[in-house]
């Protein structure tokens, strides 16, 4: 992304013909803005009035303090307020972004922009009834549907499991320990402030957490790219009842 970046603006002050974005590109452009609009939007609106965040500032500063808050959980992790202060439903919608995270190959964790938006265009090809999936003329590969889905649903077992560890491990309540360890496997870096206070073996959990968050999506998916080989036979097709 940063190469075809790079080569678009070098064009554009040649004059040259302006060369093309990758499908790849695009999405992560696209749906990059579109997290990061609607984070900003959602965190002002339901910490608008909370005296612990937002409510004492001036319109400015609500703004300005609104906009940092729904940018840094897939960038950054730096705050301005009390994360625990803020209101549970709040907290939830950072746990969304943090683990969606930031771009591929990049040193934000997560899941990546990528994965949730080729997962977005699975949905939406299913709810349509299209047998393929279509993304800005381009045909997705099965493959890459496939790895978009194993990456997202290992990243919600890490996450089940280790929130389901800590919360045995601790008496916090469920919202504060599910941010932690969504934070942890973004890599973000934001807390409510429990983390101090857990016990060793939770917080060395949170730290494994973290490995996998940074570690884990990128070399699971160049792992599924690498060992994918042709089958020369066809089994019978049979259809389970979903739903």
């Amino acid at each position: 992304m940063v190469f075809e970046t790079t080569r678009w603006i070098a064009a554009r002050r040649r004059g040259t013909r302006l060369p093309g974005w990758s499908l790849h590109t695009k999405i992560t452009v696209l749906t990059y803005f579109g997290l990061l609009v609607a984070g900003i939007m959602l965190v002002t609106a339901l910490e608008w009035g909370n005296p612990g965040t937002l409510g004492p500032l001036s319109l400015p500063g609500k703004l300005l303090t609104g906009a940092f808050h729904g940018a840094t959980p897939r960038t950054a992790g730096f705050n301005s307020v009390d994360m625990g202060a803020m209101h549970p439903t709040t907290l939830l919608v950072n746990d969304a972004l943090m683990f969606v995270g930031g771009g591929s190959a990049g040193t934000a964790g997560g899941i990546k922009v990528t994965t949730f938006a080729l997962l977005a265009f699975v949905v939406a090809a299913e709810i349509r009834g299209q047998p393929t999936v279509h993304v800005m003329g381009r045909r997705l590969a099965a493959t890459v549907q496939r790895q978009a889905i194993t990456v997202a649903l290992l990243g919600v077992a890490v996450v089940l499991v280790a929130t389901m560890t800590l919360l045995w491990m601790s008496d916090r309540p469920l919202d504060a320990v599910l941010f932690e360890v969504v934070s942890a496997f973004g890599t973000v870096g934001l807390s409510t402030g429990i983390t101090a206070s857990l016990p060793a073996t939770g917080q060395l959990l949170l730290i494994v957490v973290m490995f996998i968050g940074r570690v884990g999506p990128i070399t699971l998916a160049s792992a599924l790219a690498l060992r994918e080989h042709e089958r020369r036979y066809e089994l019978p097709e049979e259809r389970p009842i979903v739903g």
